[in-house]
């Protein structure tokens, strides 16, 4: 047996003994790597440690990535502002009159939310928290009602900007601004596809005593309420519009947006200087997780490129079939199901190295390449075992996760449909970036 076979039975091995006994993902892949890099590299400790270092300190030297820590602190500003409630009662004036109009109005504020805050976790907190209430007065189920907050919380991490599709572009040098723009109509199919399973069930996960839209909204006050949401979604309009403009790149965007939520907060009053200091180490601690996982996912490329990991995983794939249909039915089954057990970053960094180069021969786009696997993966936060929103937006309900996951199953059924008409019509994601001249 060659080593680069040893080494690849190394990773393969490693990871699912490390992910079965619950060790930290970012733990696995560096161990496995560097012990893999130590078998490639013909047993030398010093050669290992220096070739393992300079891997991962290249994976963590990139411009680009700053990008991340900024967003992730801009989310925190967000979470801390008192944005949420602001864009609850927008979300209630827009499609509040719908049938089962307060379950429509959560969808939607998670929407604006997730897409201002970048952060499909924080959203089903913060509009949770505000929503759970509003729907159990409204005779809903707190199962159901957890369902809805849950299922729409990660829409955010398609609709620009999204850390997401950051570490996208890292691994496959795309342009971010471009996958920015292809990510609006995949996130827009996210949301449709959950207020129609709302538009459908809500009826059976409501008391017949209760009675929905008690008050009449005014035009003055359905104006005012959507005047207090403008400087909050304003955000996304100074970040997309300052990189479609030029005026800044996509990374200089994240810096901008720094300030704006600063700005935006001490004017609310929502922010003080006494709440800076745990707002910057709570990013601080987020930041220093994402770029180990990126760092250590850079030793395992290296590993993977040099035992041919990805050559060999498209044979195996291209023994079964060659129909570009089924590749990318196959190739989405696959990380739907490494979503159920592995965060959206590392499973990017892991996985798009393997199938882009698969689906590149076929004449997959990588924008709209990148917009599936996103989709995929983001589904992966709301199912169990791993599923992070799912059980804080069980937490935020003050309920167990096993009744909110029966509710949620319609969800996930009309989400994964959603994610194979994102996978079939590439135009849903190509369109916007095409029309603004990005390909």
């Amino acid at each position: 047996m060659d080593v680069t076979t040893v080494a690849g039975l190394i990773l393969l091995i490693g990871i699912i003994i490390g992910i079965a006994l619950g060790v930290p993902i970012a733990v696995v892949i560096g161990v496995t790597s560097f012990a893999a890099i130590f078998v490639l590299l013909g047993n030398d400790p010093v050669t290992t440690s220096m070739n393992s270092a300079t891997e991962v300190f290249t994976g963590m030297n990139s411009f680009t990535l700053l990008a991340i820590p900024f967003f992730i602190l801009a989310g925190g500003l967000m979470n801390r502002g008192g944005i949420a409630e602001r864009l609850v009662d927008a979300a209630r004036v827009v499609v509040g009159k719908l049938p089962g109009g307060m379950a429509h109005s959560n969808v939607l504020a998670n929407s604006m939310f997730g897409a201002v805050s970048g952060a499909a976790v924080a959203s089903a907190a913060a509009v949770g928290s505000v929503m759970g209430p509003r729907l159990e007065r409204e005779g809903y189920s707190k199962p159901w009602a957890a369902a809805v907050n849950v299922a729409s919380a990660p829409s955010g991490m398609l609709i620009p900007p999204s850390n997401t599709f950051i570490v996208y572009s890292l691994v496959s040098t795309t342009s971010i601004a471009a996958l920015f723009m292809a990510g609006i109509g995949p996130g827009v199919i996210w949301t449709l596809a959950v207020m129609l399973v709302v538009a459908l069930s809500h009826k059976r996960h409501r008391t017949v005593a209760a009675a929905e839209g008690g008050v009449t909204v005014t035009a003055a006050i359905a104006a005012k309420t959507l005047w207090r949401a403008v400087p909050s979604l304003l955000m996304i309009v100074v970040v997309i519009g300052g990189i479609l403009s030029g005026f800044f790149t996509a990374t200089e965007s994240a810096a901008v947006a720094v300030v704006y939520c600063l700005v935006l907060g001490f004017i609310y009053r929502t922010l003080n200087l006494k709440a800076l200091p745990a707002i910057l180490v709570d990013a601080g601690r987020t930041t220093s997780i994402v770029m180990l996982l990126v760092g250590v996912s850079s030793a395992l490329s290296f590993v993977m490129a040099f035992a041919r990991v990805p050559d060999l995983i498209g044979d195996l794939i291209l023994g079964i079939t060659e129909n570009p249909t089924l590749i990318l039915i196959i190739i989405m089954v696959i990380l739907l199901a490494v979503g159920t057990f592995m965060d959206p970053t590392p499973a990017i960094l892991i996985f798009v190295p393997i199938f882009a180069p698969l689906v590149s021969d076929f004449g997959i786009h990588p924008i709209h390449f990148g917009t599936m696997v996103v989709y995929a993966f983001s589904v992966g936060v709301i199912t169990p075992p791993v599923g992070n929103v799912l059980f804080v937006g069980a937490r935020i309900a003050g309920l167990k996760i096993e009744p909110v996951i029966a509710r949620l199953l319609p969800f996930l059924a009309a989400i994964i449909v959603g994610l194979f008409v994102v996978v079939f019509i590439p135009e849903i994601s190509l369109a916007i970036p095409r029309w603004l001249g990005m390909l």
